[in-house]
């Protein structure tokens, strides 16, 4: 089993962007040390509650504090930008850090249509071009010409593209070009086995498919211990979903809140993103996924108040695969 990261960079209500931050960092270098393969960053714009705003930024800080693990995005918003600058980050990163980027691409908008106009200077067109900017950056990334124009720098290899989606459309589509695919099984959970079987069939490129599994997971003590973290991850996509506030509540908050039996019957139907348990209940669960989906790599989100305890999560997660 291969494990990655997928960090939101979620802030905790009374946290600064600053402390998590610090944070982050701190993580990033606790899971090279763990094992972890790759370390990868979302894109997120006008929230309170996802500091990951600039993947690209995140991943040169990342990977100058670490020596061997993969850094990432997870996904950059490819519809709302140029393919071509694009192409020039990730370049340039590969150039800076030799065999280590992965570049993770979405077609998400990217928030509200305010959001979404300035992002991409007023010009909303972008995401009927998605696949049309995903070949151009492909070209790019690879050293070729595309509409006669190279990028710069030249590094020695070339970054791996990832493209992100929830279903079979987007894995067909990444499986032709011969570029990595990643289904987001946090956000659609129930796709997960056609999606990769699409991929699959569909690949074309010269070596062999890359795919990943991205899944919310808390690891706990045990499954009673994993149940009480994971209330604060409950509760923050909760709020999330009803545009109330996406910083992660804390443990008090939790204990305060009243529970409607429609945010409990909310809640219990997000537990199908998720993976929550002890470590033998994880293990359990990741290998279900796993030969069913016929994917053996995961990214993982962890989304919960206390710090201490998310790492303790990601590095009883870790033991389960590598002991």
């Amino acid at each position: 089993m291969r494990l990655s990261i997928l960090d939101q960079v979620p802030i905790t209500i009374g946290q600064s962007a600053e402390q998590t931050a610090e944070q982050t960092f701190s993580l990033v270098e606790l899971a090279e040390q763990w094992g972890y393969e790759r370390y990868w960053f979302a894109e997120h714009h006008g929230t309170r509650g996802l500091a990951s705003s600039a993947p690209e930024v995140w991943m040169a800080a990342a990977a100058a504090r670490t020596k061997t693990i993969h850094v990432g995005s997870g996904g950059i918003l490819l519809s709302q930008y140029s393919a071509y600058k694009v192409a020039a980050q990730l370049r340039q990163l590969e150039a800076m850090f030799p065999g280590r980027i992965d570049g993770g691409i979405g077609n998400s908008p990217g928030g509200t249509e305010r959001i979404r106009a300035a992002l991409a200077n007023g010009h909303t067109d972008g995401i009927a071009m998605f696949w049309e900017k995903v070949d151009a950056l492909s070209k790019w990334v690879q050293g070729g010409r595309h509409q006669e124009v190279t990028v710069s720098p030249k590094p020695a290899s070339a970054p791996n593209l990832f493209i992100l989606g929830l279903g079979e459309r987007s894995a067909i589509e990444a499986g032709r070009r011969g570029l990595g695919f990643v289904h987001g099984r946090f956000i659609e959970p129930e796709r997960g086995r056609l999606a990769h079987a699409a991929y699959r069939q569909a690949f074309r490129g010269e070596g062999k498919p890359d795919a990943l599994t991205a899944v919310f997971i808390i690891c706990g003590e045990t499954d009673e211990h994993a149940e009480e973290l994971a209330k604060t991850q409950d509760l923050w996509l909760l709020r999330t979903e009803k545009g109330l506030d996406s910083r992660v509540p804390s443990s008090k908050t939790v204990a305060s809140v009243k529970l409607s039996e429609q945010d409990r019957a909310r809640i219990q139907g997000n537990r199908k993103r998720m993976i929550i348990g002890g470590p033998d209940t994880v293990k359990r669960e990741l290998d279900k996924i796993a030969n069913e989906t016929g994917c053996d790599q995961f990214l993982v989100l962890t989304n919960i108040d206390d710090f201490d305890e998310k790492c303790r999560s990601y590095a009883r997660l870790a033991v389960c695969f590598h002991k």
